[in-house]
This record gives C-alpha cells, sequence and structure tokens, in this order.
C-alpha cells in the first residue's frame, strides 16, 4: 500500500495532524480563534513570566543561542552546572545531569544503569520514552498491572536471587492522573535489592515539600535511586534531568548514549529552568492557586456525572468520554464554548477509555475555571439531547 492510500484507511477518529498555534498562555489562538488554553503542561504559567523571560534573554546574549556541542565536548556551561548543583540540593541527591529532553534523560538513565542480565518491573502504562529505552537495554522487562504492587513483588519472585533488578515507574501518569504507589514500591525495592527509578516530570514543581515531588510527598525520596524529571512542564522551560549519587551520574555521563551524542540543552532554557526553580522554592502560592482550581474542576464536573480518573493530588484531570469520535465531538463542543482541551485517543490511551485531558494552571483566573466546568455542562446536555 502507497503512503496516501495507507494514511487515507487511518480511522478519521484516530488520525492526528499538526495545528499551528498563534498565541500561548493560559489562553492560546489556534485556527483564527481565541480559546482558554486547558490542555497544557505549563501547570505553574512559569513559560511566560517576566523573570523567567528575562534570565534566558541574559543567558541568549551571554551564552548565544546554542550550547555548540555535546555535554562533553564544550557544551557544559558554567549555567549548565549551577543548574546542575541546585537540582541537587533542591532534591536532596549528590548531583545531577542536565540532558536535551525529558525523553532523552529517560533513556540516558535506563540504558546507563540497567544491563542485558538485569530483570526490569515496570508499570504497564509508563511513559513511552520510559518504554523505549527500557526495550533498548535487552533487559528482562516484565510489565505489572497499573499500580499493582502485589504484581510487581510476583514479577520480581519469579528472577533468580542474583539478578540484578530495577523497578522503573512514572510518579505522575499523565494521562490517567494518577500517583504511583512510591511507598510500596520503595518497601519492594528494599526487599528484594532492586534499584528503584522513578520518572518525576509531571510531579517536579508541583507536588510534595517545595515541588520536589511525589517520591517527596511519600517522604521516599531518599530512597529513590534515579530520579528523573522536566524542565518542560511545571518549570515552564525545555529539557530533561537524572540527579542521583555521584557514581551513578557517571555511569550516565559515561554510558548514557541519549546524553553523550546529542547536543547539550541551550543556555537559555538552562537559565529558565534556574529560574523558575527558584521561583517555585520561594512561592508556593503559585502552586495553591494551581491545585484549588484542580480540586474545583473535578468536584463540578464529578458532580455533572462525568468518570473521572485519577486524584486531587495530580496536575492533570482525565474526564473519561469512552469511544474516540465521542470524544473527537466532546473537544469540538468544547472549542465551540472557548475552551482548547483535545480528545486524548488510541494508541495513547487503551481503546474505549479515550477522554478529554484538563490541565489546570496556575494563571487560570476564577471566572476560567467557572467557563470550563460550563462548558462541560454544555457537552453532557449535547451529548443528552443525542
Amino acid at each position: 500500500m502507497n503512503r496516501a492510500a495507507d494514511s487515507a484507511s487511518l480511522d478519521s477518529d484516530l488520525h492526528r495532524a499538526l495545528r499551528t498555534v498563534e498565541s500561548s498562555g493560559s489562553r492560546i489562538r489556534i485556527d483564527g480563534r481565541d480559546l482558554l488554553n486547558f490542555a497544557s503542561n505549563d501547570y505553574l504559567g512559569l513559560a511566560h513570566d517576566a523573570r523567567v523571560i528575562e534570565a534566558a534573554q541574559h543567558a541568549l546574549l551571554t551564552w548565544g543561542t546554542g550550547a555548540g556541542a555535546s555535554s562533553l565536548v564544550t557544551g557544559w556551561t558554567s549555567l549548565h552546572q549551577q543548574c546542575a548543583e541546585t537540582l541537587a540540593d533542591w532534591l536532596g541527591y549528590d548531583t545531577a545531569v542536565i540532558a536535551p529532553s525529558g525523553f532523552a534523560a529517560n533513556c540516558a538513565a535506563i540504558t546507563a544503569v540497567v544491563g542485558e542480565q538485569d530483570v526490569v518491573v515496570a508499570d504497564q502504562r509508563n511513559h513511552a520514552s520510559l518504554i523505549d529505552a527500557c526495550r533498548a537495554t535487552n533487559a528482562r522487562v516484565r510489565h505489572y498491572r497499573h499500580g499493582d504492587v502485589d504484581h510487581a513483588r510476583a514479577l520480581l519472585e519469579r528472577a533468580e536471587s542474583d539478578q540484578p533488578k530495577r523497578i522503573v515507574t512514572d510518579a505522575v501518569f499523565s494521562m490517567d492522573g494518577t500517583i504511583a504507589p512510591l511507598v510500596e514500591l520503595a518497601r519492594l525495592a528494599e526487599e528484594f535489592d532492586a534499584m528503584l527509578i522513578v520518572d518525576e516530570a509531571h510531579g517536579t514543581g508541583v507536588i510534595g515539600p517545595e515541588g520536589r515531588g511525589a517520591s517527596a510527598a511519600g517522604h521516599i525520596d531518599a530512597r529513590v535511586d534515579l530520579h528523573i524529571g522536566t524542565f518542560s512542564k511545571a518549570l515552564g522551560a525545555q529539557g530533561g534531568f537524572i540527579a542521583g549519587s555521584q557514581a551513578l551520574i557517571d555511569r550516565v555521563i559515561n554510558r548514557g548514549r541519549s546524553f553523550i551524542y546529542s547536543t547539550a540543552l541551550t543556555p537559555a532554557m538552562v537559565a529558565a529552568a534556574l529560574q523558575a526553580v527558584t521561583i517555585i522554592r520561594s512561592e508556593p502560592e503559585r502552586n495553591e492557586r494551581r491545585a484549588e482550581h484542580v480540586r474545583q474542576i473535578r468536584a463540578a464536573l464529578g458532580a455533572q456525572g462525568w468518570t473521572i480518573e485519577g486524584v486531587d493530588e495530580a496536575p492533570m484531570i482525565a474526564v473519561i468520554i469512552g469511544e474516540a469520535d465521542h470524544a473527537v465531538r466532546a473537544a469540538s463542543t468544547l472549542a465551540d464554548h472557548g475552551i482548547h482541551a483535545p480528545a486524548i485517543r488510541p494508541p495513547t490511551v487503551r481503546p474505549g477509555t479515550s477522554r478529554i485531558r484538563l490541565a489546570p494552571m496556575a494563571t487560570h483566573s476564577a471566572d476560567d475555571v467557572r467557563q470550563v466546568v460550563q462548558a462541560f455542562a454544555n457537552v453532557r446536555q449535547d451529548v443528552a439531547s443525542e
């Protein structure tokens, strides 16, 4: 089948296409329409904070637009070093290293510390970057049912006692709004002498004391061997990082191919992330405002009769619609009522669980919250009238 025919055969409700965004932030302009943006991972609205922008601008003037080389050649600037030291101090680790993206950070971390003879026990709903990284190791990868610690235990029990073991999980599952049972997984890691690797991409900045993530919220951050995160969510920038012991980070620096062979993250993004961490640590009220938006919307939509997945502590709200075509229609109706919240469909989520994923931002107003709640009421009314 040729490419054109293959594209034409794709289910129209699952087909994706790029849409050009003409402005961004808590309000967004797409296809000539001004909409409230409830789809962004910029949870704290820091991508448009004047202080973050100023830090990036200063770095541009000082360092130029690009890092110029990989971190191991000339790309690791004093700004990168300062940011790594700040991350390590913030998160309570020996050291940290910065990667050009969260995807690259996951790939570098896992491929550096997992060998072919290891057994990897991983949550079945882990992010694609974790899944791809585990596959790339050629290790024995076994997936446990989402959040099921008993199943994870059973998989670990099947391994030989002398086999190196790794437990790999997202902290916050971004399409479900669920949080991993990290306390129980940490106990499991101790029992089986397994390394615990946690991707805090969607927990960084919004969960736990000082926004240090779900592992800190559960008071088990000291038991997480590798803490992986990203600058591209709550920190409002771009890039990824890995924090851990000096020995483990040395392994990442020397064995993590997506770190070794990628041009270093641009200094402007490093400066933006560094400033964002400072703001997060000193202004908890910003995150408290975002969290209150989440609680209000979850409660209101639940009262309307929608099926809501996840927990209040997560920064996203998964509104389960069901079939892909219904989710597409719901997203279109929301847009007609001024809300940008695209349909999330397979293969991102399982068939029959298509959804609208909402991500309230700290920069949304009380009126914005009321508008999204009313928009869902309108969607529900339209569904009932069909």
